[in-house]
């Protein structure tokens, strides 16, 4: 259980020291369960000076070396009307970056097998709930400490 969106972004920072190239992870859940929130904590902890904008216009937003420890591309599907778009979008050969995927389901079931699997859902209270699928290549990372 994640209380605020302060340890939502907490959360998504403390995955930070785990992560490798070539990692997926993918984040579902309604709007306003937190994705962007998980997001922005994990981007600061990997050196993002700003604040991370949401790539829901520009759906693929980039970010690089130097001023991130690994070249990640965060991606906000949720305009995405068709799994057939993504062959525009490049996603299938991301190389060595990192691939932090919003709204994963407009992708088609079973695009990322090997993707670390985050769903945020909303509280009544104002918390979110996180489940998580961990895949094998997490195994020795999950969960983070």
């Amino acid at each position: 259980m994640l209380p605020d969106s302060a340890a939502t972004e907490a959360f998504g920072a403390s995955l930070a020291p785990f992560v490798r190239a070539g990692d997926v992870i993918t984040l579902s859940g309604p709007l306003g369960a937190g994705k962007t929130s998980v997001a922005r904590g994990l981007l600061a902890a990997l050196g993002l000076a700003g604040e991370a904008p949401s790539p829901s216009f520009a759906i693929v937003q980039p970010y690089d070396p130097p001023e991130m420890r690994l070249p990640v591309l965060h991606v906000d599907l949720y305009r995405v009307e068709d799994a057939d778009e993504l062959e525009e979008l490049g996603l299938d050969d991301v190389g060595d970056a990192l691939l932090l995927v919003e709204w994963p389901d407009r992708a088609g079931a079973g695009r990322w097998p090997e993707a670390l699997v985050l769903a945020l859902a909303l509280r009544p209270d104002g918390g979110r709930d996180l489940t998580a699928g961990v895949p094998a290549a997490w195994m020795d990372r999950w969960p983070p400490t």
